[in-house]
């Protein structure tokens, strides 16, 4: 993207949704409002924005038709911690089962992971450099190195000062031009083939489950950054001098960020830029009567509002609020209706948009229009194995026109009956491509369609249970 998101206006955003999701235009542009309207709120005096919530959606419509994927779209656009629940994991507080604090948890955990990927890109050239000069170090003298010092690695599991053991390289001048030499071979890569012996730190993460009366929930300590030299222990492995520059420069990285500003960022990303996608809402819409296996789904809907509304959940990193977490509800409702849930749920998911089935035109430009297009993706795989595919005009109508006939006539999975189709149609050559293929360019047109496909779509029986 040319422009950071920041600066992109709700019909920009939807420009860049339309790269990889067909149609749905009203979907597109109320998450591209909501996302926008983040941005306005951020750039507000504290006390205003405090007072500005986000305007939660509610997505209706059949599977396949691309609710999930415009959720997960808008997150990547705005780097912001995503995560995608389904309804029926949960239940009421009191049953067994993942109780919906779990959705804040789970939140927090991937704005970790995204914090510390961005903190590491930023370190990852010192963090480099730094292992390459350990490496540089134990190929010129080995004993110098502080990893083959066995005093050395007591003083440092018990968090002691070290004496520096190695001279620097101006005291010994032979020693210098070989510690010059070989660094430059390191750092050209001329010695990547070759295998060394390392330490690295291996961290053991405690895990452990803690039965609460919201559940079992999965509890552990984590500590990959941040583990008390105590517990910090060294694991020898022999591996090539590439892999040793992998291992070492994350070793490295980590050693260079704070944890504890990884934790306090990440906890701020996923209170003000959080988004949490709900699928299949409407398989807990309904009351019940009091009996039966789904007696907890209106207790769910009930457990959800809290959270919706804005609460504050505490988690192993520390308490994490919701006021200004976006939530994306979504679901076929093609048995139950909106109006089915509770109502204090509807009012907390005020905005609603309709996703329409997809068409026969539709399916026809998710084939090769959007920058993942399922042709694409194909294309690609066999060009692993130097076969050249190609697919004619013709050919990517009657897929779309027998996928489009499928859902017809059997259960309508939208997009998703093009994955099935797809691979039907190219068994064979994704079978045989490795070894055989008498031909390494191939050219699918309409009468090879036909040909493998017609069969199966014509059978009602077959077509049910292959395609």
């Amino acid at each position: 993207m040319s422009l950071p998101i920041e600066t992109l206006t709700p019909r920009q955003i939807v420009a860049e949704l339309d790269k990889y999701i067909i149609g749905q235009d009203d979907a597109k542009r109320a998450v591209a409002v909501a996302l926008r309207n983040r941005f306005r709120r951020q750039s507000l005096p504290i006390e205003q924005a405090s007072e500005i919530i986000p305007k939660n959606i509610l997505m209706i419509g059949p599977t396949g038709v691309g609710k999930t994927e415009i959720a997960r779209r808008i997150a990547q656009l705005a780097r912001a911690p995503f995560i995608k629940v389904e309804a029926t994991k949960f239940t009421e507080v009191g049953y067994v089962g993942r109780d919906v604090d779990s959705i804040v948890r789970d939140l927090v955990n991937v704005a970790i992971r995204l914090v510390e990927d961005e903190k590491t890109a930023e370190v990852e050239e010192s963090a480099r450099q730094r292992a390459n000069e350990r490496i540089v170090e134990m190929l010129v003298d080995p004993y110098r190195s502080r990893q083959s010092d066995p005093m050395a690695r007591a003083m440092e599991t018990f968090g002691l000062e070290q004496p520096e053991q190695k001279p620097e390289p101006e005291a010994d001048e032979d020693w210098a031009r070989r510690y010059r030499r070989v660094k430059e071979q390191v750092e050209n890569g001329d010695r990547d083939d070759e295998t060394i012996e390392i330490e690295v730190d291996d961290v053991q993460s405690p895990f452990f489950q803690v039965f609460s009366p919201q559940g079992m929930e999965e509890m552990g300590f984590d500590m990959p950054m941040g583990a008390p030299p105590g517990l910090r222990s060294k694991t020898t492995r022999r591996v090539t001098i590439k892999e040793a520059k992998e291992l070492l420069t994350a070793e490295e990285a980590a050693k260079l960020i704070d944890r504890a500003s990884v934790r306090q960022e990440a906890v701020h990303r996923a209170e003000q830029t959080g988004i949490v996608f709900i699928d299949e809402l409407d398989k807990i819409a309904g009351r019940e009567g009091g009996h039966g296996p789904d007696v907890s789904r209106e207790g769910v809907q009930r457990d959800l509002l809290p959270l919706i509304e804005g609460s504050t959940v505490v988690t192993r990193h520390g308490p994490v609020n919701t006021d200004h977490v976006l939530f994306i509800g979504a679901g076929a409702f093609h048995v139950s209706k909106p109006s089915d849930l509770i109502p204090e749920l509807q009012g907390r998911l005020p905005i609603r948009v309709e996703l329409e089935s997809l068409q026969e035109r539709d399916l026809r430009r998710i084939l090769n229009e959007p920058k993942n297009a399922l042709t694409r993706q194909y294309i690609n795989l066999l060009a692993a194995e130097n076969v050249n595919l190609e697919f004619t005009d013709e050919a990517l109508d009657e897929i779309a026109r027998m996928a489009h006939e499928v859902n017809g006539r059997a259960q309508n999975i939208g997009a998703r009956r093009l994955h099935t189709v797809m691979e039907r149609l190219l068994e064979v050559i994704l079978y045989d491509a490795p070894d055989d293929l008498d031909s390494k360019s191939i050219t699918i047109d309409a009468e090879y369609v036909r040909e493998r496909l017609a069969s199966l779509v014509k059978d009602e029986d077959l077509t049910k249970y292959i395609l």
